[in-house]
């Protein structure tokens, strides 16, 4: 067989095995839920900027899942849109979301 139809079909094997079975965010990697957080964007890069209604709805329902909040704030779409971890994560407590799970360790960083 060529390394061409080997690559090829660890393509394919790497495609089918993500497709079937859910990450830490679901059926959706975590860049791609990301994405849906744009509203957030501003807030995420500076404490002092206010946090819009949108993204205060967005993250109560990713916040759901502590972990995938976590993989999502620490994904490669965060990094490159300038997202700062450590502001990020205080998002939820600046929204007033009141089941937020508190003290949950997300990398270094704790959630408030």
């Amino acid at each position: 067989m060529s390394c061409f139809f080997k690559v090829l079909c660890l393509l394919i094997l790497l495609a089918v095995s993500g497709a079937a079975g859910a990450g830490v965010c679901g059926n959706l990697p975590p860049d791609k839920v990301a994405v849906q957080l744009a509203p957030c964007t501003a807030a995420a890069r500076d404490a002092r900027t206010a946090v819009s209604k949108n993204c205060c709805l967005k993250v109560k329902s990713v916040g759901r899942n502590p972990k995938c909040l976590c993989a999502v704030l620490l994904s490669g779409t965060a990094k490159a849109i300038g997202v700062k971890p450590g502001v990020a994560i205080t998002i939820p407590k600046r929204c007033g979301i009141a089941n937020r799970p508190v003290g949950y360790k997300c990398g270094p960083y704790t959630l408030p």
